[in-house]
């Protein structure tokens, strides 16, 4: 799974290097955080229904399904992580998936090794030679019963590559520039784009 993830660029850097076309003076978000937790609100990139471009916003992390009745029906539920391999099937990530997906900017992840049965050794992970990357991610959005609407995204995670295996058996799905807009792209096929879910190669993370 991935429980923590940091940051180290302000939102001007990720519009620049994520191409992100909309006004974003109004977000307000710190420009670096080195512990970004479930249920804080997080920059996410994703394709603007209206007209196709790139459009930074604040979502909360923790996947809260469109069907939700109530957010009490999902506490004590991990929606922060979607597995690859039954996004496709599962309710709450059938749907995201086939039309909602995002980059979730990032500079690195934490895992923790269980070393015994009290101790745990921590780890950061991140890309060679790249201070912000991208997880695949999920978003969706639901209404209370006020009528208020809450936007919220989960990270995809796939099995852990050589390098990652070490410390845990999972990892964020990461994806190659090159596949942004495949990722991004809001046109509902009978495919999604399932083979970008794969583990990313150990000898460019360190």
């Amino acid at each position: 799974m991935c429980g923590r993830y940091l940051r180290r660029s302000d939102k001007q850097r990720i519009a620049e290097q994520f191409r992100v076309a909309n006004d974003i003076s109004h977000l307000a978000m710190p420009p670096d955080d080195y512990n970004i937790a479930p249920s804080t609100f997080q920059p996410v990139i994703r394709e603007s229904r209206d007209d196709g471009i790139r459009e930074m916003v604040l979502m909360r992390w923790g996947l809260i399904p469109f069907f939700t009745k109530r957010l009490a029906d999902v506490k004590g539920i991990s929606t922060i992580n979607a597995r690859a391999e039954s996004i496709s099937t599962s309710p709450a990530w059938r749907e995201p998936f086939r039309k909602r997906r995002c980059l979730i900017p990032v500079s690195g992840f934490y895992e923790w090794q269980k070393l015994d049965a009290k101790t745990k050794k921590p780890y950061t992970f991140s890309v060679t030679d790249s201070n912000l990357f991208a997880f695949a991610g999920l978003w969706d959005a639901w209404k209370d019963e006020q009528g208020q609407w809450l936007q919220s995204f989960s990270i995809v995670t796939t099995e852990a590559n050589e390098l990652m295996s070490q410390i845990h058996t999972r990892m964020p799905v990461i994806l190659h520039t090159r596949d942004y807009d495949r990722w991004l792209s809001r046109e509902i096929t009978e495919q999604p784009p399932t083979e970008l879910l794969r583990p990313f190669e150990s000898d460019i993370c360190r």
